[in-house]
């Protein structure tokens, strides 16, 4: 979550992102390369062509280019949490310095001063995604007072990754200009407080084709096989988070269940009703790779055989 700027001036409108120049920076100053060799790029590559380790769209792009994915369409609609803190006290906005806001229960989804911290920078963030073409479907006040939530999707592949990096990217470029800083820790404060995710909604055109209920279930069971594994993949400091309370399953057990919040995967009741759709999955933390987690679970439920 260590996003970096610098800015360039073309000669002209760019109408592809494949038409943009090579351009490189100084990887030693951002821990990424030796100073002797220090030239990399973003989507970072070393001078002799390699992806570095930090670029995982690498490997997500092979995946989501699998003949196998191609043909199944898989859509992303992710949930990105994040909470914004008093620059100089890195505690949240609204809350009194030193101590803490009533309990929580009126901040989500709520209106009003007292109860809504932060909404002119949400609101900037929001129209500043539409205004570059991503595409970022909603906002709201989460259950924590000073954690909000946007949401990108419903993307195909690959773009799901791309365009949560970038509004990411707009979001620290916005908070920046506000004199707030942007938290994507999955516990920013201990105690009886919720944590921070990035649930990612999920969905091929099999399970969204009729009897797609029991292909989201068979994918459900590939994932609980692979728990360990996606967990360990899912975001830095997720067992805070992940504990069973605070509308979360512990971090060892995997579950799932219908309009269950409690659960691992959550699958709604529209889902369950019309015998396809999509599905939930609430593992993800909020400091999470996109490019890590969408192909995971592609790669999981669509390549794997177990």
């Amino acid at each position: 979550m260590d996003l970096r700027s610098k800015a360039r001036t073309l000669n002209g409108v760019v109408s592809d992102p494949h038409k943009l120049p090579k351009w490189n920076y100084d990887g030693s100053s951002t821990g990424q390369a030796p100073g002797e060799d220090s030239e990399v790029m973003c989507d970072a590559y070393t001078p002799a062509g390699e992806p570095i380790p930090t670029n995982k769209r690498y490997n997500a792009a092979k995946i989501f280019s699998h003949p196998d994915v191609v043909a199944e369409v898989p859509w992303y609609g992710i949930e990105q949490e994040y909470t914004l803190l008093q620059k100089d006290l890195k505690w949240p906005i609204g809350w009194p310095v030193g101590g803490y806001p009533g309990p929580q229960g009126p901040y989500y989804c709520g209106a009003g001063a007292d109860k809504a911290f932060g909404r002119d920078v949400v609101d900037s963030h929001y129209k500043a995604c539409l205004y570059a073409g991503i595409n970022i479907s909603g906002i709201n006040g989460e259950v924590m007072p000073g954690q909000w939530e946007f949401q990108v999707g419903p993307s195909v592949g690959i773009s799901a990754g791309d365009e949560l990096w970038v509004a990411r990217y707009i979001l620290e470029r916005i908070t920046e200009i506000a004199g707030v800083v942007v938290s994507f820790d999955p516990k920013p404060i201990q105690g009886d407080w919720n944590g921070a995710g990035a649930h990612t909604n999920y969905s091929t055109k099999s399970m969204r084709n009729d009897g797609g209920f029991e292909v989201i279930k068979k994918a459900i069971g590939k994932l609980q096989l692979k728990h360990k594994e996606h967990i360990a993949a899912y975001g830095e400091g997720n067992e805070r988070r992940l504990t069973g309370r605070h509308e979360t399953a512990d971090i060892n057990t995997f579950s799932w269940g219908v309009a269950n919040r409690g659960a691992s995967v959550r699958v709604g009741r529209d889902t369950e009703k019309a015998g396809k759709g999509y599905f939930e999955d609430r593992r993800p933390a909020s400091n999470m790779d996109p490019y890590v987690v969408t192909s995971m679970i592609a790669d999981t439920t669509i390549l794997w055989k177990p």
